[in-house]
């Protein structure tokens, strides 16, 4: 599969997100400490954390600022109510 460059950080982001998984899911097979469980999991929310943060502002760098040197209200109305469901939904996610 062809990466575009932009999405290389992100793409290599999630391979190491799935490693990451996966070491849980053997963890959890060998019946390891729970502790030892839950800290990696914490980890793993951390990074698609951190990989959320990058789509969002590479989103606002490049969609929203499009929308916004536009000349279409409605789309910049739409790309408004985009980003505040985003942040909502953030927001409840981190809850």
């Amino acid at each position: 599969m062809m990466v575009n460059p932009s999405h290389k950080k992100t793409m290599d982001a999630l391979k190491r997100i799935e490693g990451q998984v996966r070491g849980i899911q053997r963890m959890v097979e060998e019946k390891r400490y729970c502790v030892d469980i839950l800290t990696q999991l914490s980890a793993v929310s951390r990074a698609v954390g951190s990989v959320q943060d990058t789509i969002l502002e590479r989103h606002l760098d490049t969609c929203v600022t499009k929308a916004f040197a536009g000349q279409s209200e409605s789309e910049k109305q739409q790309k408004v109510e985009e980003v505040v469901k985003l942040l909502k939904t953030f927001r409840k996610s981190s809850a």
